[in-house]
């Protein structure tokens, strides 16, 4: 399949733990203002990174993203590094991709700054920068290390113009833990499942 016939999809990989609306939005703006045809929530079970005390069930994470895009047709929740080794590492989950989807599908990674300062630390990050674009969105508490210039300076690289919402999953984790009112920050279906199911508290 030649790469014009090729479906665009943006790969936002991300704990969501929970999914919040800066998640929706940040999505919203990637598909409806570039090429893309379709964004993918991949639900990460561990960041190599990060060492998440806090971390709601895979289970649960999955299905607070997916009742959160049901409306949405151009977004999908993808449960795949699930079943993967852990830790998982984005180049492992985009090789059994590319293999389920037979390569009918054109990639793109979404990350924000503060990810592409560390991204000459992923596993085969190399291989990432010659096969897939990595659109970045901007952050306002970018660190204060810069990227590696071989990242930064790559063609594949695509500084996307877009509001900078700062709200984190963390904070939302906070407020919850501090009785304190959480709706605005949550699309509906997710406030209702924390609630019903107890979740951060």
């Amino acid at each position: 399949m030649s790469a014009a016939q090729q479906k665009k999809v943006g790969l936002f990989f991300g704990t969501f733990n929970p999914m919040h609306r800066a998640h929706l939005f940040l999505a919203n703006h990637m598909v409806e203002n570039l090429d893309l045809k379709e964004v993918w929530f991949v639900i990460t079970p561990k960041s190599p990174f990060k060492q998440k005390d806090s971390l709601a069930s895979n289970q649960d994470r999955y299905q607070m993203v997916y009742d959160a895009i049901e409306s949405y047709p151009k977004f999908k929740a993808v449960d795949i590094e699930f079943s993967l080794p852990s830790p998982s590492y984005t180049a492992d989950t985009l090789a059994h991709l590319e293999e389920k989807f037979a390569y009918s599908i054109d990639f793109s990674l979404i990350m924000g700054e503060d990810n592409l300062v560390y991204f000459h630390k992923w596993k085969n990050f190399q291989v990432l920068l010659e096969r897939y674009r990595i659109l970045v969105y901007p952050r306002v508490k970018a660190p204060n290390e810069t990227p590696d210039e071989q990242v930064a300076q790559h063609p594949n690289v695509v500084r996307i113009t877009a509001p900078i919402i700062e709200l984190s999953a963390s904070y939302v984790r906070e407020q919850l833990r501090l009785g304190h009112e959480v709706r605005p920050l949550l699309p509906d279906e997710v406030w209702a499942y924390i609630e019903a199911k107890r979740l951060y508290l």
